[in-house]
């Protein structure tokens, strides 16, 4: 019997691992193709000259004064971009996660609405409040868009969510008894905090403000337009070597440098994540929310709402209202219209553009995504699976506009010859999407009892049937969540679509940045409308899947 036992177990484990590497391979080789090839193809394209690789110019790239400066306000600023972003949402994590107030779903939504947000548009809302014109201008005469406050303010906007879905999830798992007894043996509130409730949050911390620091880093639309021609990142700086300059060489150092700083990233961003997973024992806690007591409770609840009304209410709303300064619905009937000369067609049809764009976008995200997610399902994965998944977040921190360009040199030869197929934009958005739905899918295929899948084939069912009949009804509204965030995510993808996207089918935000390059108080008003469309479209999802996540713990957000 047990001789049979010893013989059974590894035939599964070798089936498991054949299975595992079955679903791997779509999306092995879908990142490869569109993710791996182009990258190195662009790299290529800048150090090698006559066939031979030139490694000299690496050295030389990074001797420059201004790319040292490029470098250094790179990481100053999302060092600091990330210490404010704790500093102003912890809080807010602590009430979404402790306090139980009116609307409180309402306002999860509405806090989460900046994330899913295209940068271009954040940068649009803070150019409205901060810059020539804004109401700061109008109120008291004061621009910011000239200093780093305006960036460090938009990015402080755009990851809030990140830290209090990420945290706040977290702790309001966390059993408040156990603070109690601390308390109740004499210690102070602060040290019972210190001592009990930090040291449990800390891999959550630390994983929020990873997160955080590696969007910052790669910081593209806000910084592009409210830094002007002073503040650069490293996106920024290969966008402008790679459109502007035509320095491939220069951009390709620097697409080396950022690929190797976000691979140190997101290295101890699994190493935390893990610990998160294996180090710390949570309790059902699911009734640990309750109404503040007492002045300061009261106080600090009313201290997150007004930093929600001015950090991200005002902002959206000094955008929707400058879309409205036209009499008449002005700048939104302009839409209708091609005669300004900025675009080939009207305005307007970004719209189409962009949801049939997203359409296509979040089906191959949910394909490919999905099949990783199964693939990454076993916790006892070994090094090979666990290299996959870090494979599978790069393209939330390697260069957009490094990929968007490579489309463009790699994709140019049959039988890959997609340069003027339509899908080309849909699958440079799926892949900032493929994150998400496996990071939404993961926690929840992991939760499905492994015992229910060897019933199923046991009883003679193939793995394909195991899994329409076994996981699919499990995880289905994980699987719509993960939809929905792929389709938000690709609505406002910029960074590669700027580079591929026809000028006769321009997306939502490459119109927006198309009219703000452009002078003239119409072309300003336009980019507000189309803006304000893309924000009510985004917002619109985003409420679909709060209605949809109720009260499951699906993923990080």
């Amino acid at each position: 019997m047990d001789l049979a036992r010893t013989e059974v177990a590894p035939r599964k484990g070798r089936k498991g691992n054949a299975a595992r590497l079955g679903l791997m391979a779509l999306p092995v080789a879908f990142f490869g193709v569109f993710f791996a090839y182009p990258v190195a193809a662009i790299v290529a394209r800048g150090l090698k000259v006559d066939g031979a690789w030139q490694f000299g110019r690496i050295g030389e790239v990074l001797a420059q004064s201004d790319i040292r400066h490029v470098l250094w306000f790179t990481s100053w600023q999302a060092l600091a971009s990330t210490a404010l972003t704790l500093l102003v949402a912890l809080p807010g994590a602590y009430v979404f996660a402790r306090f139980d107030f009116p609307g409180k779903q309402i306002l999860r939504a509405v806090v989460t609405v900046p994330f899913v947000l295209p940068t271009v548009v954040v940068g649009t809302a803070f150019l409205a409040l901060v810059g020539r014109g804004g109401l700061l201008d109008e109120l008291w005469g004061v621009r910011l868009d000239t200093t780093v406050w305006a960036i460090l303010l938009a990015h402080v906007f755009f990851n809030y969510a990140v830290v209090v879905r990420t945290v706040g999830g977290l702790w309001a798992q966390l059993d408040p008894r156990q603070e109690e007894a601390a308390r109740m043996l004499g210690a102070s509130r602060f040290t019972a905090w210190r001592t009990v409730t930090l040291p449990a949050l800390g891999p959550a911390v630390a994983a929020a403000a990873l997160m955080v620091f590696l969007f910052t880093f790669t910081s593209f639309g806000v910084v592009q337009i409210l830094g002007g021609p002073t503040f650069s990142t490293l996106e920024v700086e290969i966008y402008r070597q790679t459109s502007e300059i035509f320095d491939l060489a220069t951009a390709a150092v620097l697409t080396i440098v950022q690929f190797v700083a976000v691979g140190a990233i997101l290295a101890v961003h699994a190493w935390t994540v893990r610990r998160r997973e294996t180090a710390l024992r949570l309790v059902d806690a699911s009734g640990t929310a309750r109404r503040p007591r007492g002045t300061g409770q009261r106080a600090l609840l009313a201290g997150v709402l007004g930093t929600v009304v001015v950090l991200i209410l005002l902002p959206l709303a000094v955008l929707v209202q400058r879309s409205l300064d036209a009499p008449g619905f002005g700048y939104y009937r302009a839409l209708t219209s091609s005669d300004g000369g900025a675009f080939l067609v009207p305005p307007i049809e970004a719209v189409g553009n962009s949801l049939t764009y997203a359409v296509a976008a979040t089906a191959i995200a949910v394909v490919i995504g999905g099949l990783a997610a199964a693939a990454l399902t076993r916790r006892d994965a070994g090094r090979l699976v666990r290299g996959f998944d870090a494979l599978l977040m790069l393209p939330l921190g390697v260069s957009a506009v490094t990929v968007g360009f490579g489309f463009l040199i790699a994709l140019d030869e049959p039988p890959l010859d997609l340069r003027s197929s339509w899908i080309l934009v849909p699958l440079a958005q799926a892949l900032v999407g493929v994150p998400f739905v496996v990071r939404t899918m993961l926690p929840v295929l992991r939760a499905v009892d492994e015992r229910l899948r060897e019933a199923a084939a046991v009883l003679g069912a193939s793995p394909w049937r195991a899994w329409r009949e076994v996981d699919l009804p499990l995880v289905r509204r994980a699987l719509l969540i993960a939809a929905g965030f792929a389709f938000a995510v690709s609505l406002g993808e910029f960074g590669a679509t700027v580079f591929i996207a026809r000028p006769d089918n321009p997306t939502l935000p490459v119109a927006v940045a198309k009219l703000l390059g452009r002078a003239g108080e119409l072309n300003y008003g336009q980019a507000m409308a189309l803006s304000t469309i893309l924000m009510v479209v985004c917002a619109a999802a985003l409420l679909v899947l709060e209605g949809l996540r109720g009260t499951d713990r699906t993923g990080e957000f």
